[in-house]
């Protein structure tokens, strides 16, 4: 069953296809067609007459009626994959397509980005697959602010990756107060959730120390904290409803935030009753499942009834 980290680098990876290509240029030396049509494609291809295999996500280089490359991109946590499937997966790719095909594959550890980086016989006399493999040693430690900034995704792989060094972290929250609003909780989500616990822990502890708003379902506590939080100190007591419901409204939109992040269509009678809930423990509550559920209707337990 895919991970939190898995589901959270697939969709750095759709949501900006162009991040596959310059990984493979600037950062594994791939020599690549230059064009400026990049687009998704179908993930699953089928061996007729045997079985459908499914990659992670496929991108394509060139127009629609003449690709000129496809980039496969696999996520690997470990080396469970049999490595000849990444073999088949560019074959029936070329056999599709019909233009050159690269496999990438994103390891967070070390161990396993060693293991896909060896050459992989197919079994096939002459066919030969080597993968190109972005590991930990490839991703940069980004501490500058305005690179973070001007790479997010990149920044959020990054704090993954290197999310020790306190510098990292500093540098991808800083750049976060530049993002548009509506990107900012986006890529700190991806973060959080490709993160280790203690460089989890790190981020909350940069994040709630600051003026900004705070973007992860880990704050229960911290809802409508930051700027909200600020213009509000020193009203009149007669506020507290409104703040209240300001926070209900706030744990409501994270929680369809974090269904998008993870590619969940939300049918619009779950978003009316997630929004008309003016219950703040039962929206921290569907926050928390958010992160995991297969479907939004998984969202609701028995109690929510």
């Amino acid at each position: 069953m895919p991970s939190p980290r898995h589901d959270s680098l697939v969709h750095l990876f759709r949501d900006r296809p162009q991040l596959a290509v310059e990984i493979l240029r600037d950062l594994l030396g791939q020599d690549l067609p230059a064009t400026p049509l990049v687009r998704l494609e179908t993930t699953t291809f089928n061996t007729r007459p045997s079985d459908d295999i499914e990659a992670d996500l496929v991108i394509v280089l060139g127009p629609p009626t003449g690709p000129v490359h496809a980039i496969i991109v696999e996520i690997q946590q470990d080396t469970s994959k049999d490595p000849r499937q990444l073999a088949r997966y560019a074959a029936a790719l070329w056999l599709l397509l019909r233009c050159a095909v690269t496999v990438m594959v994103v390891c967070p550890d070390a161990r396993t980005a060693e293991y896909y980086a060896r050459p992989i016989d197919s079994g096939l006399p002459g066919y030969r697959l080597q993968a190109c493999v972005l590991g930990p040693a490839g991703i940069p430690a980004i501490t500058d602010p305005q690179q973070a900034a001007a790479q997010p995704e990149l920044a959020a792989m990054a704090v993954m990756v290197h999310g020790r060094q306190r510098k990292v972290v500093e540098a991808f929250a800083a750049a976060l107060a530049e993002l548009p609003d509506d990107h900012a909780p986006k890529y700190y989500e991806h973060a959080y959730s490709m993160s280790a616990p203690e460089v989890r822990r790190l981020l909350e502890e940069i994040m709630t120390s600051t003026t900004w708003p705070v973007y992860s379902p880990f704050a229960r506590e911290h809802y409508g904290r930051g700027l909200e939080e600020g213009k509000a100190e020193g009203k009149a007591e007669g506020k507290i409803e409104g703040k209240i419901e300001g926070k209900a409204e706030e744990a409501a939109r994270l929680v369809l935030l974090v269904l998008a992040t993870r590619g969940l269509e939300v049918p619009d009678d779950v978003r009316d009753r997630i929004t008309a809930c003016a219950d703040l423990v039962r929206l921290e509550s569907w926050a928390a499942r958010a992160v995991t559920v297969q479907t939004v209707h998984d969202l609701f337990g028995e109690t929510d009834e």
